[in-house]
Protein backbone atom coordinates (compact mmCIF):
# COMPACT_ATOMS: atom_id res chain seq x y z
CA UNK A 1 0.00 0.00 0.00
CA UNK A 2 2.86 2.40 0.61
CA UNK A 3 4.20 1.93 -2.57
CA UNK A 4 0.88 2.86 -4.22
CA UNK A 5 0.61 5.79 -2.46
CA UNK A 6 3.78 6.72 -3.41
CA UNK A 7 3.15 6.19 -6.97
CA UNK A 8 0.04 8.18 -6.93
CA UNK A 9 1.52 11.19 -5.11
CA UNK A 10 4.97 11.31 -7.16
CA UNK A 11 2.49 11.69 -10.40
CA UNK A 12 -0.37 13.32 -8.65
CA UNK A 13 -1.09 16.14 -11.39
CA UNK A 14 -1.23 13.20 -14.04
CA UNK A 15 -3.24 11.36 -11.88
CA UNK A 16 -7.01 12.59 -12.06
CA UNK A 17 -6.62 12.18 -16.31
CA UNK A 18 -5.18 8.52 -16.05
CA UNK A 19 -7.89 7.25 -13.91
CA UNK A 20 -10.75 8.76 -16.09
CA UNK A 21 -9.38 7.97 -19.29
CA UNK A 22 -8.46 4.46 -17.70
CA UNK A 23 -12.09 3.72 -16.41
CA UNK A 24 -13.51 5.14 -19.54
CA UNK A 25 -11.17 2.94 -21.44
CA UNK A 26 -11.99 -0.28 -19.65
CA UNK A 27 -15.69 0.66 -20.30
CA UNK A 28 -15.51 1.05 -24.07
CA UNK A 29 -12.00 -1.48 -25.10
CA UNK A 30 -13.61 -2.04 -28.13
CA UNK A 31 -14.18 1.62 -29.55
CA UNK A 32 -9.19 1.53 -29.27
CA UNK A 33 -6.99 -0.20 -31.45
CA UNK A 34 -4.38 -2.68 -29.28
CA UNK A 35 -1.95 -0.52 -30.23
CA UNK A 36 -3.63 2.71 -28.50
CA UNK A 37 -4.15 0.39 -25.76
CA UNK A 38 -0.99 -1.06 -24.84
CA UNK A 39 0.64 2.60 -25.67
CA UNK A 40 -1.26 4.00 -22.66
CA UNK A 41 -0.81 1.34 -20.68
CA UNK A 42 2.80 1.36 -20.81
CA UNK A 43 2.83 4.86 -20.71
CA UNK A 44 0.85 4.81 -17.17
CA UNK A 45 3.10 2.59 -16.12
CA UNK A 46 6.47 3.79 -16.70
CA UNK A 47 5.57 6.87 -14.83
CA UNK A 48 4.00 4.84 -11.81
CA UNK A 49 7.33 2.90 -11.56
CA UNK A 50 9.63 5.72 -11.86
CA UNK A 51 7.41 7.39 -8.80
CA UNK A 52 7.35 4.55 -6.76
CA UNK A 53 10.84 3.66 -7.25
CA UNK A 54 10.76 0.52 -9.38
CA UNK A 55 13.27 -0.57 -11.87
CA UNK A 56 11.99 -2.93 -14.59
CA UNK A 57 15.14 -4.86 -15.98
CA UNK A 58 14.14 -7.10 -19.25
CA UNK A 59 16.11 -9.94 -20.39
CA UNK A 60 16.01 -12.00 -23.84
CA UNK A 61 13.22 -10.16 -25.36
CA UNK A 62 14.02 -11.70 -28.32
CA UNK A 63 12.48 -14.72 -26.99
CA UNK A 64 8.65 -13.07 -27.78
CA UNK A 65 7.46 -14.22 -30.66
CA UNK A 66 7.33 -11.46 -33.43
CA UNK A 67 4.38 -12.18 -35.36
CA UNK A 68 2.89 -15.44 -33.69
CA UNK A 69 0.34 -15.56 -31.02
CA UNK A 70 1.14 -17.10 -27.70
CA UNK A 71 0.57 -17.83 -24.01
CA UNK A 72 2.86 -16.29 -21.45
CA UNK A 73 3.03 -18.69 -18.15
CA UNK A 74 5.22 -16.65 -15.78
CA UNK A 75 5.64 -17.68 -11.89
CA UNK A 76 3.30 -16.28 -9.75
CA UNK A 77 4.66 -13.41 -7.08
CA UNK A 78 1.87 -10.91 -6.26
CA UNK A 79 0.03 -8.48 -7.36
CA UNK A 80 2.28 -6.74 -9.44
CA UNK A 81 3.51 -9.18 -11.83
CA UNK A 82 1.28 -8.20 -15.12
CA UNK A 83 2.40 -5.04 -14.61
CA UNK A 84 6.06 -5.29 -14.64
CA UNK A 85 5.41 -7.03 -18.21
CA UNK A 86 3.28 -4.75 -19.17
CA UNK A 87 6.69 -2.56 -19.29
CA UNK A 88 8.68 -4.77 -20.64
CA UNK A 89 6.81 -6.47 -23.15
CA UNK A 90 6.53 -4.68 -26.60
CA UNK A 91 3.43 -6.96 -27.81
CA UNK A 92 -0.33 -6.59 -26.31
CA UNK A 93 -1.22 -9.34 -24.70
CA UNK A 94 -4.68 -10.26 -22.55
CA UNK A 95 -4.74 -11.89 -18.89
CA UNK A 96 -6.56 -14.97 -17.26
CA UNK A 97 -6.93 -13.71 -13.80
CA UNK A 98 -9.02 -14.92 -10.91
CA UNK A 99 -12.20 -13.05 -9.84
CA UNK A 100 -11.13 -12.00 -6.46
CA UNK A 101 -7.96 -9.37 -8.26
CA UNK A 102 -10.32 -8.10 -10.94
CA UNK A 103 -12.28 -6.02 -7.75
CA UNK A 104 -8.83 -4.27 -7.23
CA UNK A 105 -8.92 -0.45 -7.83
CA UNK A 106 -6.62 0.11 -10.48
CA UNK A 107 -6.07 -3.55 -11.58
CA UNK A 108 -9.54 -3.64 -12.33
CA UNK A 109 -9.14 -1.09 -14.93
CA UNK A 110 -5.85 -2.43 -16.35
CA UNK A 111 -7.48 -5.80 -16.63
CA UNK A 112 -10.33 -3.81 -18.60
CA UNK A 113 -8.61 -2.21 -21.17
CA UNK A 114 -6.41 -5.91 -21.34
CA UNK A 115 -10.37 -7.16 -22.41
CA UNK A 116 -9.00 -10.13 -19.34
CA UNK A 117 -11.20 -13.10 -18.49
CA UNK A 118 -12.15 -13.83 -14.97
CA UNK A 119 -11.72 -17.24 -13.61
CA UNK A 120 -13.15 -18.92 -10.61
CA UNK A 121 -11.48 -20.79 -9.31
CA UNK A 122 -14.15 -22.55 -7.53
CA UNK A 123 -16.47 -23.13 -10.84
CA UNK A 124 -14.88 -26.26 -12.76
CA UNK A 125 -17.42 -25.75 -15.27
CA UNK A 126 -16.62 -21.60 -15.62
CA UNK A 127 -12.99 -22.33 -15.34
CA UNK A 128 -13.63 -24.90 -18.89
CA UNK A 129 -15.27 -22.22 -20.36
CA UNK A 130 -12.84 -19.41 -20.00
CA UNK A 131 -10.22 -21.70 -21.00
CA UNK A 132 -12.03 -22.63 -23.70
CA UNK A 133 -12.46 -19.09 -25.00
CA UNK A 134 -9.10 -18.01 -24.38
CA UNK A 135 -7.83 -20.60 -26.33
CA UNK A 136 -10.27 -19.27 -29.39
CA UNK A 137 -8.96 -15.90 -28.59
CA UNK A 138 -5.13 -16.90 -29.33
CA UNK A 139 -6.34 -18.97 -33.08
CA UNK A 140 -7.46 -15.53 -33.62
CA UNK A 141 -4.57 -13.90 -33.45
CA UNK A 142 -4.38 -12.37 -29.41
CA UNK A 143 -1.59 -13.09 -26.70
CA UNK A 144 -2.85 -14.11 -23.42
CA UNK A 145 -0.69 -14.47 -20.22
CA UNK A 146 -1.57 -17.35 -17.51
CA UNK A 147 -0.66 -18.04 -13.73
CA UNK A 148 -0.13 -22.08 -14.40
CA UNK A 149 -0.05 -21.98 -9.93
CA UNK A 150 -3.49 -20.50 -9.65
CA UNK A 151 -2.26 -18.33 -6.79
CA UNK A 152 0.29 -16.44 -5.46
CA UNK A 153 3.41 -18.83 -4.20
CA UNK A 154 4.30 -16.31 -1.20
CA UNK A 155 7.83 -17.45 -1.21
CA UNK A 156 9.49 -15.04 -2.86
CA UNK A 157 11.40 -15.94 -5.71
CA UNK A 158 10.46 -19.62 -5.47
CA UNK A 159 7.80 -20.72 -8.04
CA UNK A 160 4.89 -22.74 -6.34
CA UNK A 161 3.23 -25.94 -7.87
CA UNK A 162 2.67 -25.78 -11.48
CA UNK A 163 -0.55 -26.95 -12.45
CA UNK A 164 -1.81 -28.83 -15.52
CA UNK A 165 -4.86 -27.33 -16.37
CA UNK A 166 -3.68 -23.87 -17.40
CA UNK A 167 -1.86 -25.52 -20.22
CA UNK A 168 -4.83 -26.79 -21.65
CA UNK A 169 -5.36 -23.87 -23.96
CA UNK A 170 -2.01 -23.96 -25.38
CA UNK A 171 -2.88 -27.36 -26.21
CA UNK A 172 -6.60 -26.42 -27.80
CA UNK A 173 -4.80 -22.96 -29.77
CA UNK A 174 -1.73 -25.11 -30.83
CA UNK A 175 0.40 -22.13 -30.25
CA UNK A 176 4.08 -21.76 -28.52
CA UNK A 177 4.18 -21.45 -24.79
CA UNK A 178 6.27 -18.78 -23.40
CA UNK A 179 7.31 -19.20 -19.67
CA UNK A 180 8.66 -16.31 -18.00
CA UNK A 181 10.40 -15.80 -14.88
CA UNK A 182 9.88 -13.20 -12.71
CA UNK A 183 12.14 -12.05 -9.48
CA UNK A 184 11.11 -9.91 -6.77
CA UNK A 185 7.55 -8.90 -8.08
CA UNK A 186 6.46 -10.22 -4.84
CA UNK A 187 8.14 -6.88 -3.60
CA UNK A 188 6.30 -3.66 -5.36
CA UNK A 189 3.00 -4.65 -3.74
CA UNK A 190 3.09 -7.16 -1.55
CA UNK A 191 5.67 -5.94 0.64
CA UNK A 192 4.95 -3.01 2.91
CA UNK A 193 7.98 -1.12 1.99
CA UNK A 194 9.11 1.72 -0.24
CA UNK A 195 13.03 0.80 -0.53
CA UNK A 196 13.89 1.01 -3.92
CA UNK A 197 13.67 -1.78 -5.66
CA UNK A 198 14.54 -4.07 -9.28
CA UNK A 199 12.01 -6.26 -10.72
CA UNK A 200 13.50 -9.23 -13.28
CA UNK A 201 11.54 -10.31 -16.16
CA UNK A 202 13.32 -13.36 -17.81
CA UNK A 203 11.51 -14.34 -21.15
CA UNK A 204 12.59 -17.86 -22.19
CA UNK A 205 12.78 -19.57 -25.28
CA UNK A 206 9.57 -20.63 -26.25
CA UNK A 207 8.05 -24.37 -26.48
CA UNK A 208 6.29 -24.60 -29.97
CA UNK A 209 3.22 -26.69 -30.41
CA UNK A 210 5.61 -29.91 -32.14
CA UNK A 211 7.55 -30.09 -29.07
CA UNK A 212 4.56 -30.53 -26.55
CA UNK A 213 1.62 -32.25 -28.21
CA UNK A 214 2.68 -35.84 -27.41
CA UNK A 215 3.68 -34.71 -23.50
CA UNK A 216 0.60 -34.60 -20.94
CA UNK A 217 -0.47 -31.40 -19.52
CA UNK A 218 1.29 -32.17 -15.71
CA UNK A 219 4.28 -32.97 -18.26
CA UNK A 220 4.47 -29.69 -19.35
CA UNK A 221 3.31 -27.99 -16.45
CA UNK A 222 6.60 -29.80 -15.09
CA UNK A 223 9.27 -28.75 -17.51
CA UNK A 224 7.74 -25.08 -17.16
CA UNK A 225 8.68 -24.62 -14.09
CA UNK A 226 11.88 -26.54 -14.33
CA UNK A 227 13.05 -23.95 -16.96
CA UNK A 228 11.76 -21.08 -15.14
CA UNK A 229 13.68 -22.36 -11.79
CA UNK A 230 16.85 -22.92 -13.32
CA UNK A 231 16.62 -18.82 -14.86
CA UNK A 232 16.25 -17.88 -11.65
CA UNK A 233 19.01 -19.92 -10.22
CA UNK A 234 21.14 -18.69 -13.10
CA UNK A 235 20.39 -14.60 -11.88
CA UNK A 236 20.73 -15.09 -8.37
CA UNK A 237 24.11 -16.54 -9.04
CA UNK A 238 25.39 -14.12 -11.23
CA UNK A 239 24.51 -10.92 -8.37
Amino acid sequence: MKRIILMVLRNLIFVPFWWFRACYMAKHAEAYSQEERWAFLQKVTRHANKGGRVTIASYQTENIPKEEPFIFFPNHQGLYDVLALIESCPRFFSVVNKKEVSRIPLLKQVFGIMGAYEIDRDDIRQSLGVINRMAEDVKNGKNFLIFAEGTRSRQGNRPGTFKGGSFKSAYKAKCPIVPVALMNAFIPFDKNTVEKVTVKVIYLEPIPYESYKDMKTIEIAAEVKRRIEAAIAAHESAE
